[in-house]
């Protein structure tokens, strides 16, 4: 299916600021050459630009990568600017950041390991 994002095996947000006007090229050789990362191994990799107001969203699918552009028109992204790191991402952080919210909830409630009952 086309652009299905909910196939990716990871979500991958790459930090700091990306150059907007690169392509699937630019950004797949981002990935392999900065993160020594396979883009084809079926991740989802974001990117942001500085204005934090549009994102990129890279996807392996079987049969070739799909590019999805997303330009909000009201709001930023809360994107982190720590540019040498990639930072793995749960669904629900990918949910938050979509939200406009940041992908760290203080408030959350993280999950433990289980306990084992006596």
């Amino acid at each position: 299916m086309l652009g299905d994002i909910t196939q990716a095996k990871n979500v991958y947000n790459v930090c700091g600021r990306t150059d907007m006007r690169k392509g699937i090229r630019g950004l797949t050789a981002l990935v392999q050459q900065n993160y020594q990362m396979d883009p084809t191994d079926s991740s989802l990799f974001l990117f942001c630009g500085k204005s934090r107001s549009q994102l990129k969203a890279l996807l392996w699918e079987p049969d070739g990568f799909i590019l999805l552009s997303k330009q909000l028109s009201n709001g930023r992204y809360q994107w982190p600017r720590t540019a040498a790191e990639v930072q793995k991402l749960t669904w629900e952080q990918f949910t938050w950041l979509m939200q406009g919210l940041s992908v760290e909830q203080p408030k959350a409630i993280r999950p433990s390991p289980p306990k084992k009952l006596v």
